[in-house]
């Protein structure tokens, strides 16, 4: 990979990489415009200390041997290359067609993370969403973070609101469902090396608390590690706020002038028996009350819960009990605690300027959650006859055959459709039918500006992601394709009449005058965006400022005090107490103890990998050993009991599917707990070639069982759902 003498000059290219909200810093090598190497960017102020494997070998996807170059179409079994005219008039006039039988609904989207670190793709996505009018939209949220932001839109009146964590001031973590000693501190929040900075907390005397089944790198470091039963975290938190309550440890003023809904958690908690809680969390009464005491009672403290928390039909009561416990004792905007980052665009402000009125599903009749409805939902209303079918459906970077429940029953349903079409640089499991495969470009072919993610770091940071090389001729950015098939179908994008003769004319000036940036595009909001965003040292962020800035820019100290102005609700309060969740909390306490189902009798859970990234990045050998895939850990008594020795051949099954991988016998999964990662068994196939298809792994998500989730999140049991172990032969 390295340039020889006759190579061409080589430059260097400073942006941040895209696959996660770390946005690492980075320095990319450039000659004869190939990557030739990525570093991390040291000069940069803020990020680049979670760099990994992930940044570095970026280049691997682009230069990826399968990768599409152009559109494909779908001929019997193979697929031949065509033109974009001719993909973009074929798509439009089939999906006017579906929507002409069946209505709006009968157009429907599937979209995943990488959406979700592209400046232009979400924006530009809806914007022919709401021009088409479906309803028919479904996200990967529902996978792994929907309660997050049900919790947020309850508690906060926004589903954006995001409190970021004052690592270095803190005197005690509490860590529910986190590993970030592999995932960095990082979901819906980023703060830059924060498991390198909460440990040099550790050594100034802070203690560190991990709740999780597994005994992964981050409880290996703590203090104490509480080993939950998978899925019960709510009864530990429940726990733990009762204690806090009946000793009267909470914080006098918040709860009365900050929060509202305290005298219903009293009355909640007097509900409660603490050695019901203890017995269902399988976690001893007097260490909970322990570390309820220590929490409530220490300096600084912060409850942070990731998604290890969320992937279960308890997650939303989880999430929101680790907020109760932030509120109640005083963490909220204060040192050492979470605390609102203004950022320097207001998202939460813009994002509440969208007034959608409530949509509910076809068949199952639940409202969207963040603009989306669930994906175990999708089978069924691709399948179904009646008004609203999906007939049509679009994959804008996703896998979801692959990211979420019972994924055989959602391959059937995506063979079922009259159109398919996949927007992607490979071809992936999702992808097997589809009838158009649309190449994507990479981020370092693209430059972009992240402005809606800025009140998620721990300080008010910008940076412009300049491309690093130029796409492939054939390749396209999304929010173009968007664009396009807005102008073919004859609908107005962002539901704007007269903008797409408008955008017709800035093409054709832009023809004209030679001048790419002359037409509409994403580059006009990013600068409207800056133009309008929030006052630093009194004035305005320049373009040109921003432009300069190619290491990244810390805009200003980290500040205390905003929390209060940026709450949505109405009385400009913390809604410590929605209804719903404590009906549903009433009801969870009612349920009898979770007991395995006979034949089935460990719970399946997860684990986190520094050099993963779901279901979308296993497939790249440069990541991992040729041939590498994933495995089951077991608990040594639990491999006694079934007679399976390190490295026998299991198969691990459930009443809805079954895989077989190699098992590894290890103590970090507690009894009763195996361990299988997500993301993997994804096939990357050769539209181009006609090449066998290449796979590492097995998805273990066939595993899981669609119907029953959470009925707050809609998320399903992805991390607490029961299966059986056999050793194979």
């Amino acid at each position: 990979m390295s340039p020889t003498a006759e190579s061409g000059p080589v430059t260097t290219v400073y942006t941040f990489c895209r696959y996660c909200l770390a946005s690492c810093g980075l320095e990319v090598t450039v000659a004869d415009n190939r990557v030739t190497k990525i570093a991390p960017d040291k000069q940069n102020p803020h990020t680049w200390q979670d760099f990994c494997a992930k940044g570095r070998t970026a280049n691997q996807l682009v230069e990826h041997p399968r990768r599409i170059l152009n559109p494909m179409r779908r001929v019997g079994d193979s697929y031949v290359e065509a033109s974009w005219d001719e993909a973009i008039a074929d798509i439009a006039a089939r999906m006017t067609a579906a929507i002409e039988a069946g209505g709006p609904d009968a157009v429907g989207v599937y979209y995943g993370n990488p959406a979700g670190f592209s400046s232009s793709n979400i924006i530009f996505m809806n914007g022919w969403l709401d021009a088409v009018g479906t309803h028919s939209r479904y996200f990967v949220g529902s996978v792994d973070q929907n309660a997050m932001h049900v919790v947020a839109q309850a508690m906060y009146g926004s589903i954006l609101m995001a409190p970021v964590s004052d690592v270095d001031n803190c005197d005690y973590f509490l860590l529910v469902g986190t590993n970030p000693a592999v995932s960095a501190w990082n979901w819906l929040e980023t703060v830059p090396g924060g498991w390198r900075r909460a440990l040099a907390r550790q050594k100034q005397g802070a203690t560190i608390v991990v709740v999780d089944p597994l005994r992964t790198e981050s409880a290996a470091k703590a203090d104490v590690h509480l080993a939950v039963r998978p899925g019960q975290d709510w009864a530990l938190l429940l726990a733990m706020v009762k204690v806090i309550l009946d000793e009267g440890l909470e914080h006098a003023r918040d709860c009365a002038d900050l929060a509202t809904g305290v005298d219903e958690l009293r009355a909640l908690v007097a509900d409660a028996d603490l050695d019901d809680l203890a017995a269902r969390c399988d976690i001893a009464r007097a260490d909970i009350e322990r570390v309820a005491r220590d929490f409530a009672t220490a300096r600084a403290a912060m409850v942070v819960t990731r998604t290890g928390v969320s992937l279960h039909t308890t997650g939303t009561i989880a999430e929101w009990l680790g907020h109760v416990l932030n509120v109640i004792t005083g963490r909220m905007d204060r040192p050492g605690g979470r605390r609102y980052e203004p950022g320097y665009v207001d998202a939460i402000r813009m994002s509440a300027m969208v007034k959608a009125k409530p949509h509910y599903s076809r068949l199952a009749g639940r409202e969207m959650v963040a603009g989306a409805h669930a994906l175990s939902e999708l089978p069924d209303e691709i399948t179904t006859p009646g008004p609203g079918q999906i007939r049509a459906m679009l994959i804008n970077c996703g896998n979801p055959v692959v990211s979420g429940p019972d994924g055989a029953k959602l391959d059937a349903a995506l063979a079922d459709l009259d159109l398919l079409v996949a927007i992607d640089f490979v071809q992936r499991e999702s992808h097997r039918h589809a009838h158009w495969l649309l190449p994507a470009t990479h981020w370092l072919e693209r430059d972009d500006l992240l402005a809606f993610t800025s009140n998620m770091h721990d300080e008010p940071y910008l940076q412009y992601g300049a491309k690093a090389v130029e796409p492939p001729p054939g390749a396209r950015q999304e929010w173009r394709i968007f664009t396009d098939l807005a102008l073919a179908m004859n609908k107005p994008l962002f539901g704007a009449r007269g903008l797409n003769g408008f955008i017709r004319a800035s093409r054709a000036a832009a023809r004209v005058t030679r001048r790419p940036a002359v037409e509409f595009g994403p580059h006009w909001i990013d600068r409207l965006v800056v133009a309008t965003g929030r006052k630093f040292n009194g004035r305005r962020i320049k373009w040109r400022d921003v432009k300069a800035h190619r290491h990244g820019w810390v805009l200003g100290p980290r500040e205390f005090g905003h929390f209060r102005e940026a709450l949505r609700t109405d009385d400009k309060r913390v809604h410590a107490a929605p209804p719903q969740f404590l009906d549903r909390t009433r009801e969870l306490l009612a349920e009898p103890h979770p007991q395995p189902p006979a034949g089935y009798p460990f719970q399946l859970s997860n684990r986190r990998h520094r050099h993963s990234m779901n279901s979308w990045l296993n497939d790249l050998p440069g990541l991992h050993p040729a041939g590498k895939g994933n495995d089951v850990v077991i608990h040594p008594k639990d491999a006694a009991a079934l007679g399976v020795c390190d490295g026998d051949v299991v198969r691990v099954f459930s009443p809805v599917g079954a895989i077989e991988l190699p098992a590894t016998v290890s103590e970090a999964p507690r009894e009763g707990v195996v361990i299988v990662d997500h993301g993997w068994g994804s096939a990357v196939f050769d539209p181009r070639g006609g090449g066998d298809p290449v796979s590492f792994g097995a998805n273990r998500n066939l595993l899981i069982d669609a119907g029953p989730v959470d009925p707050l999140s809609q998320t399903a049991a992805l991390s607490s759902g029961f299966v059986g172990v056999e050793r194979v032969g």
